[in-house]
């Protein structure tokens, strides 16, 4: 096994489209709230308003509002951007359902997967990180010790439980996902999903679980869901997938055995077998492969593989 994937690695993460943040989250702020008093009535400050998983975007950008704009709902802090003396705070307000466009501002209420790859840098993380929280806060409102409601503190990044004052924060899974080739790597391993409808595949993937390393859940993954034995196990990159709270951990592997003869464990995948560049590009361009969108980090493990962009012909 090895460690991570150096400019190979680097090329890869440069093209996962929700690993894209620029803004200082600027976490000393959250627990001071003059601080975060000040900001929110300073004007030059912007307010992205989420809710359900959507956010307002008008062409291919961010629909962003002043303070005194946004509705009601709970405030969470994204960070500050900009250098030199009037720095700009990013706020999130989450109104609790699909926001509504203003009239008039050409916007359209969208979700993360929609819309990521045609963000900004900025803009793309502070989607993510908006739609990471909000997900957090609509499923984790009670203290899991004693079940009484949380309070929402930190500027949003701790939920506190007022009876025994015990603080709860953002769950984050991690995941590995695994691009697998044979031993000439001329060939990549894929599978489709129990719960996918048509001709779609993908890498493999699975959670890490408790006492595990990423490596070691990369073996087990593998062979759990297709029989093959796997070695040669590298990182190329990470991406958070707020869907709703995983973090995707890349790699590569290579299967021990040239024989390899994959089977899908039945569970998981419904079918899983070898594809060649060929195969895959062919497959796609006909209509017959369907494979993860750009926004995946799935997608950009199969191109880095293949050795380029694929044709967008993804059908997800």
């Amino acid at each position: 096994m090895t460690g991570p994937g150096g400019a190979s690695g680097a090329r890869l993460a440069g093209r996962l489209a929700l690993a894209r943040g620029t803004v200082d989250r600027a976490s000393i702020h959250r627990t001071h709230p003059d601080w975060l008093a000040a900001a929110w009535a300073d004007p030059s400050s912007q307010v992205l308003r989420v809710g359900g998983g959507r956010t307002l975007v008008a062409d291919g950008t961010l629909l962003l509002v002043r303070p005194d704009q946004a509705p009601p709902g709970e405030r969470y802090l994204l960070g500050v951007a900009g250098a030199g003396g009037a720095p700009t705070v990013f706020f999130a307000v989450d109104e609790g359902h699909e926001p509504e466009p203003p009239a008039g501002s050409g916007a359209q209420a969208v979700g993360l997967r929609e819309v990521a790859t045609v963000l900004s840098d900025q803009d793309a993380g502070l989607l993510v990180l908006a739609v990471g929280l909000s997900n957090w806060h609509a499923t984790h409102p009670r203290c899991p010790r004693c079940g009484t409601p949380t309070l929402v503190q930190d500027a949003g990044f701790v939920r506190r439980c007022p009876r025994d004052g015990s603080e709860h924060y953002p769950r984050t899974d991690p995941a590995v996902i695994v691009l697998v080739t044979d031993a000439t790597g001329e060939r990549a391993l894929l599978g489709s999903s129990t719960r996918w409808p048509g001709r779609r595949f993908s890498t493999l993937a699975g959670f890490v679980e408790p006492g595990e390393s990423a490596e070691a859940a990369v073996v087990r993954e593998v062979a759990e869901e297709s029989g093959v034995a796997v070695g040669d196990v590298t990182y190329l990159g990470s991406q958070p997938w707020p869907f709703p709270s995983s973090l995707m951990l890349g790699f590569t592997a290579t299967a021990l055995h040239a024989d390899a003869e994959p089977v899908a464990d039945g569970l998981e995948l419904a079918e899983v077998g070898w594809f060649t560049r060929a195969d895959v590009a062919d497959g796609v361009r006909g209509a017959t492969l369907f494979l993860p969108p750009p926004v995946s980090i799935a997608r950009r493990l199969v191109e880095h593989w293949y050795g380029g962009d694929l044709p967008d012909g993804t059908g997800w």
